[in-house]
């Protein structure tokens, strides 16, 4: 009995995640697209985006915006998603470009990327956030809090976490000095205390204010 209501249970919560795509299949979508990214807040590391289609015969257990699933889950819905006839592609911005061109269109472009990488033509895209990817001549929707509304956002936004993550746990080896496989890059409080010690590593964000403070501060501790 308990085994069924819990199955009931997800299979309602999957299809009021589906609500949009629903929509839109009935208007005679069929290769719906879900965009998202990951990788704004961090002062360090490359942000990136996901593209996902899943058609409405493809089910994901578990899959949710990727905020709100624990590290191992996100891995096992990654997985699933992979072992899938999902159709999915990953676009990567690094730190250089970001310095050069500002967070906001870097996070388009990584956007923009994946869903040019893709090995279908999507006939909708939906985005999450406030904003559309620029030059794209596909129909777009952006959907604010999409990861939470939408099941391919979700699927997209499990897809660049984890692809960020593995990212950044590989730049913790490259520098020790830094527990990037712990905080990834954001601004928390050992990160600080870690870029105020050792000085900025080569894929930290210059262009960012609090990597900025340090550079000056080390920069003055040398000519004193």
């Amino acid at each position: 009995m308990n085994q069924k209501i819990i199955i009931s249970d997800e299979a309602g919560r999957l299809d009021k995640l589906s609500l949009i795509e629903t929509q839109l299949y009935k208007n005679g979508y069929y290769r719906i697209v879900g965009v998202d990214e990951v990788g704004r807040g961090p002062l360090a590391g490359p942000v990136v985006a996901a593209a996902v289609c899943l058609p409405p015969d493809i089910i994901i257990n578990g899959i949710d915006d990727s905020k709100k699933l624990s590290a191992s889950r996100r891995e096992d819905v990654f997985d699933q998603i992979v072992a899938s006839s999902a159709i999915y592609a990953i676009g990567i911005v690094d730190h250089q470009v970001i310095d050069r061109i500002n967070i906001l269109r870097a996070s388009l472009r990584a956007m923009g990327e994946a869903v040019i990488k893709m090995d279908c033509q999507p006939e909708i895209i939906l985005v999450d956030g406030r904003e559309t990817i620029p030059s794209l001549n596909i129909p777009q929707m952006a959907v604010i809090g999409g990861d939470a509304k939408c099941r391919s956002i979700a699927a997209a936004s499990i897809m660049a976490k984890v692809t960020r993550d593995r990212i950044m746990e590989r730049y913790d080896n490259l520098y020790p000095g830094f527990s990037f496989a712990r905080h990834k890059g954001y601004p928390t409080s050992d990160h600080m205390k870690e870029l105020s010690g050792n000085g900025p590593t080569p894929i930290h964000r210059r262009s960012f204010r609090p990597v900025q403070q340090i550079v000056l501060q080390h920069e003055l501790t040398l000519t004193s």
